[in-house]
């Protein structure tokens, strides 16, 4: 039986890969429709901006930027 919380946890990495992708193949749209609403902790942001910095995407690292850290 999957909890609320592992359900969530779930999502919450099937976002992350999905979001690590679009980056990688330059998917500035599906980026934006991705972390709409949505905030990241510091980690996960440096992580992903440093991804889009290392395929030249500034569209992307501009979306990226704006995307408010979570507090925990």
């Amino acid at each position: 039986m999957m909890t609320d919380n592992s359900h969530q946890v779930e999502h919450s990495i099937a976002d992350f890969e999905a979001l690590k992708t679009a980056i990688a193949n330059s998917e500035t749209l599906l980026v934006k429709e991705i972390v709409a609403g949505q905030t990241m902790q510091k980690l996960e942001k440096d992580y992903l901006l440093e991804l889009a910095r290392l395929g030249k995407n500034q569209d992307i690292v501009k979306v990226l930027e704006v995307v408010p850290l979570r507090d925990n």
